[in-house]
């Protein structure tokens, strides 16, 4: 995927859907970059830090249905999700760095707005 707010990054994506869950994953990857492992150049310096979610079934059931004597497979149906929000971000490239109180706001920012976005994607309530 482009990302059409800064033309020099492609956004490197894989998803995943199963029994168990949802996951995608993505991390942000330099143009220049690409091209120089696609020339067949050594592609080992390529900084990947990738981030991404999963969710997953809570693992609760339905207990107003689990406790009729019918066998089907609606007896069994989870009633929530769990989300998973994992980001690799590099705030500095110098080994001394410390982390600031504006750097961690960043981050928190990011994260209560990605679970918004996604809550908003799934049409989930404010619970």
């Amino acid at each position: 995927a482009f990302n059409a707010s800064q033309n020099n990054m492609l956004i490197l994506q894989e998803s995943c859907t199963d029994a168990s869950g949802s996951m995608v994953v993505y991390a942000p990857v330099d143009v220049s970059a690409i091209n120089i492992a696609m020339s067949g150049e050594d592609p080992s310096y390529i900084a990947l830090l990738p981030s991404g979610f999963t969710i997953s079934p809570d693992g609760r059931h339905d207990q107003q249905r689990s406790g009729t004597s019918s066998s089907s497979s609606s007896s069994n149906a989870a009633t929530g999700s769990l989300i998973t929000v994992a980001f690799q971000i590099l705030v500095s490239s110098l080994p001394s760095a410390r982390l600031n109180l504006e750097s961690v706001t960043t981050v928190n920012n990011l994260i209560s707005t990605t679970v918004q976005q996604i809550k908003a994607a799934l049409n989930c309530s404010g619970a």
